[in-house]
């Protein structure tokens, strides 16, 4: 016997709902009833084209609909955490896009308040969820290549809308490691667990937001990771796990619309390309949201993971903007 579907709200019109709305469509576990924007005809436009029910105004009047029970929010990141409170204070479970923030104690905000209401929150890392994703980090764990040495990471593209795009605002908190680096930094997490130690450097653009940051992360078992984002380059997606036997590499590791992992031992000329199950990473992700409201699971990623990925984008930017590594105990004792 299935679960009840989850009613859901879309919080904003972003661009990134596309991948969203689709998947949340045809699951028998989310059924999305409503839309806000902040221009009500741009909801009702934007309900229409997309075959949803309701439509809003305000966000505030989205949150006031007592039918809905949980929201996906994807607007810029300056404004994931204070509409993830005010969704949490009106009683929804939140799916927030990635990241949620970069300012560990506001994790401890988020948590608290949804943990004291009986709430769900989770941070919209849809790769996570991807079998790929999955089969990787097992063929590691089972030492596929060995002793895990290294991680490399980068995600890149260019970006031609520079004037207007929010992700190079930094009031909105925008730059390319807020946006697409944060992928290589969970990857890294992923992979090796939380670093003690990271080192970035930036070059800044725009008006004043980190157009390419390239950065190293330590940690205590001797794996070092290292990853590179950037919005002037051409596209390229990869993340690489380099052992003391071999080498373990994806080239869509944040989509996966291209699957297959590719493994090459030091013994082996030709490398193996491992297939996986292609999966919609989005739909996953909102079922095991749903699954999670409803009771039957514990979240793929909830506080602790959060509140890792919050502390090493944190100490990445700090260590960019004076010059040297940081040990990520320094943040533990400022918050």
């Amino acid at each position: 016997m299935g679960i009840e579907p989850v009613k859901l709200g879309i919080v904003s019109t972003a661009d990134i709902n596309r991948l969203v709305i689709p998947p949340a469509k045809v699951s028998s576990l989310i059924e999305p009833i409503a839309v806000a924007s902040r221009d009500e005809k741009r909801a009702s436009d934007y309900a229409r084209q997309w075959e949803i029910e309701r439509a809003f105004g305000s966000y505030d009047a989205l949150l006031a609909d007592p039918d809905i029970e949980a929201v996906y929010i994807s607007l810029p990141n300056h404004e994931h955490v204070p509409w993830t409170l005010r969704a949490l204070e009106a009683g929804k479970h939140v799916l927030c896009e990635k990241p949620l923030t970069r300012h560990p104690a506001e994790i401890g905000a988020v948590w608290d308040l949804a943990e004291s209401r009986g709430l769900q929150v989770a941070e919209a890392f849809m790769w996570r969820h991807n079998p790929q994703t999955k089969r990787f980090v097992e063929l590691v764990r089972e030492g596929a290549i060995g002793e895990l040495q290294f991680v490399r990471s980068l995600f890149s593209g260019s970006m031609g809308d520079r004037e207007t795009n929010v992700r190079m605002k930094p009031e909105c908190e925008g730059g390319s490691l807020m946006d697409i680096g944060t992928y290589c930094v969970n990857g890294a997490r992923l992979l090796a667990g939380e670093p003690e130690s990271v080192y970035g450097e930036q070059v800044l653009g725009g008006e004043g937001v980190d157009v390419r940051f390239s950065g190293l992360l330590r940690f205590e078992s001797g794996v070092r990771a290292f990853f590179y984002s950037s919005f002037e380059t051409p596209l390229r997606r990869e993340l690489e796990a380099i052992g003391s036997e071999g080498v373990l590499r994806l080239h869509d590791p944040w989509n996966a619309w291209r699957g297959g992992i590719e493994l090459q031992r030091e013994e082996e000329r030709e490398s193996e390309l491992i297939e996986v199950e292609k999966a919609d990473s989005y739909l996953l992700e909102l079922e095991d949201f749903a699954r999670a409201i409803r009771g039957e699971k514990e979240s793929l990623l909830g506080r602790a993971d959060a509140l890792g990925q919050a502390r090493a984008l944190s100490a990445l930017y700090l260590s960019a903007e004076e010059g040297r590594p940081i040990e990520l105990a320094e943040l533990d004792r400022e918050v």
